[in-house]
């Protein structure tokens, strides 16, 4: 594994639904990681959506895909609380970022529930995906490989980890016509 590429996330099952956790590392001050994850610039370079919205408690947020014909959707911000806590409802998600001062830099701990167990493999490896990015976001680095090629690669390591019950939900049709997926 080569050091942008974070290991693998972990499931967590509780009642009907799921959380995946992810921890990573990053050699930067909390601060520099808070401007990634919270300012749209930094924002674009890794997250999966466009984000319109006011960061603080309560305000609406809108989620868009200008790259590819997928629904607009809306969310919600729970918790913010810089440079240590963000936490937003996304589609039919939760997503907590919580950052810890190290003394390598910080520790992002970041974690996205939902209730569907199916679809954990997918969401696993496009988060595992987008935490990649932003580990090049903040280290100033081109990605190496193309999301859709690096989300395959991992998508079967998720798949190996989590079992076949965590794989019976693909992609959505909208983001497999953007990014056809080769039957193997």
């Amino acid at each position: 594994m080569t050091s942008e590429e974070g290991e693998l996330g972990a499931l967590e099952r509780y009642g009907a639904g799921v959380t995946l956790r992810f921890a990573r590392l990053l050699p930067h001050a909390p601060a520099t990681v808070w401007r990634a994850l919270t300012e749209p610039d930094h924002l674009a370079a890794w997250f999966p959506a466009a984000v319109e919205g006011d960061l603080k408690v309560g305000s609406r947020l809108t989620f868009s895909f200008p790259e590819m014909n997928v629904p607009v959707f809306e969310g919600t911000v729970l918790a913010f609380e810089p440079p240590r806590l963000f936490e937003l409802v996304w589609g039919d998600e939760q997503l907590r970022f919580v950052l810890t001062e190290h003394s390598a830099g910080t520790l992002l701990t970041f974690t996205a529930s939902f209730a569907e167990l199916g679809r954990a493999a997918r969401d696993g490896a496009g988060w595992h995906v987008c935490l990649d990015q932003l580990t090049l976001e903040l280290s100033g680095q081109a990605a190496p490989w193309s999301s859709d090629d690096r989300w395959r690669e991992v998508h079967r390591q998720y798949v190996a980890s989590f079992g076949e019950e965590a794989a019976t939900i693909g992609p959505p049709p909208e983001w497999q016509d953007a990014h056809p997926v080769e039957q193997s």
